[in-house]
């Protein structure tokens, strides 16, 4: 079975989710685009979009729409050519309402899970629950006569577990997507011992198709990307703790989140980040890792605080940033949540006198987003860690103290066998977490 044969029937788990759509939206403009080649056109191709909430079927097929119409007006001088032997397309209006219509005519919306016993690949984007995962998959490949390849999005749980208990003998790998799917360039990916090397070469041509940037991972729980992330929320949420002896949470809180974004050059502060993925998932998140590691707990009892005051984070169905560590107001940080107030209190309140805290931040600062195209990017970086280190101001210690333990962090996924190289975590972070430089760098030696 070649590559198109492959992707004539293909089902995607959880599709009306936060990554199963943007997973679903990238691989029906695959399909489609495999469809209306010359040699396709006689053969059918289905999308299988499968989820378990009606609703959220209802509104996927809503954002499929308005996003492949997106598709469709920026490549509209390619469809002209795609199109070149309809003489009933002549306007551009009326050959992206022929794409959209080709492009969602693949798809099948369905609350049935035997819909993909005839898939010969399938997606799973369900939540980080292995039990769940495993039980959907042997589900579906106890009854499927295809013997279907399986990529799942997990971004924890290890693949040759799922593997093992689903007996699925090597027809799986880890291909995680980053949020969101249609936008992030990157992908993590992950094979076993006994993934089989077909399904490893298809997902290499699937990847280069989506024009993704793929980094291996070892199979190690949490992977690069969460191997990383929850280590370093780990340790902000300590900072900001052990600062609590010293100010108020609030701005303990307020101090380190500013120390992430401003100090370390990142596009969010940690709590922003964590807020972003959601408390309730970075908690999930620590919990499936925790098993596999010998040496470490990832643990907070200040998470289990938050979730159990109902302090969530996340994201509305529209893309709005819930409310979590902060609270915001289109989209900007306007207040920090205090446990024990259990309420938010207004940054204006406090953010000068914690301001004064933190010190003169040097004059060499520069912002994230004028790093992102700055050539001389690392002089730049260089010599403002440099003014950091030599500055005594309370931020500048606390900003080389992460820098130097994100720089640990990094080296020890490569030394646990997680990560191939420093590179591979580099790459990781700053293609899947948009960082201006990697963790593991001259700065902070």
């Amino acid at each position: 079975m070649n590559y198109e044969e492959r992707l004539e029937n293909v089902s995607v788990l959880g599709a009306a989710g936060k990554m199963g759509s943007g997973i679903l939206l990238l691989t029906a403009v695959e399909m489609a685009d495999l469809s209306l080649q010359r040699g396709n056109k006689d053969k059918t191709f289905v999308l299988n979009a499968i989820d378990v909430s009606k609703e959220g079927l209802a509104g996927l097929m809503r954002y499929l729409r308005e996003q492949v119409r997106k598709v469709a007006e920026k490549k509209a001088v390619q469809l002209k050519k795609t199109y070149a032997d309809r003489d009933d397309l002549i306007e551009n209006e009326d050959i992206i309402s022929q794409y959209i219509f080709d492009v969602m005519n693949i798809i099948r919306p369905s609350t049935r899970m035997e819909v993909a016993y005839g898939s010969t690949l399938i997606f799973e984007a369900v939540s980080e629950n292995k039990d769940l995962k495993v039980k959907l998959l042997s589900g579906i490949d106890g009854n499927s006569p295809e013997k279907p390849w399986y990529f799942t999005n997990t971004s924890s749980v290890p693949i040759h577990i799922i593997d093992e208990e689903a007996g699925l003998d090597g027809r799986i790998l880890g291909f995680h997507f980053y949020n969101p799917p249609a936008v992030q360039k990157l992908v993590e990916l992950i094979v076993t011992n006994d993934t089989k090397t077909e399904v490893r070469e298809f997902a290499l041509d699937y990847a280069k198709k989506l024009r993704k940037v793929v980094v291996p991972s070892f199979d190690f729980a949490g992977f690069i990307g969460n191997g990383h992330f929850m280590r370093d929320a780990l340790h902000a949420i300590q900072t900001a703790e052990d600062l609590t002896k010293e100010m108020p949470y609030v701005e303990a809180v307020y101090c380190v989140n500013k120390i992430a974004q401003d100090y370390l050059v990142r596009p969010m502060g940690i709590f922003q980040l964590i807020d972003y993925v959601g408390i309730d998932v970075v908690k999930f998140i620590m919990k499936v890792m925790n098993p596999y590691l010998e040496d470490e707990d990832l643990h907070s009892d200040l998470l289990d605080t938050l979730m159990e005051q109902g302090v969530k984070g996340g994201q509305y169905s529209s893309g709005a940033q819930k409310d979590g560590f902060l609270k915001y107001e289109k989209g900007k940080p306007v207040g920090i949540y205090d446990p024990e107030k259990k309420d938010y209190v207004p940054i204006s309140d406090f953010s000068e006198v914690a301001d004064q805290r933190l010190g003169e931040i040097p004059a060499s600062a520069v912002s994230w987003r004028t790093m992102l195209r700055n050539k001389d990017k690392d002089t730049v970086l260089a010599a403002f860690f440099n003014d950091l280190k030599t500055s005594g101001a309370l931020g500048a210690k606390l900003a080389v103290e992460y820098g130097r333990r994100s720089k640990e962090i990094g080296r020890k996924l490569v030394a646990d066998k997680v990560a191939h190289n420093e590179n591979d975590v580099n790459t990781v972070m700053l293609t899947g977490f948009f960082h201006a430089y990697g963790p593991i760098n001259e700065f902070f030696d």
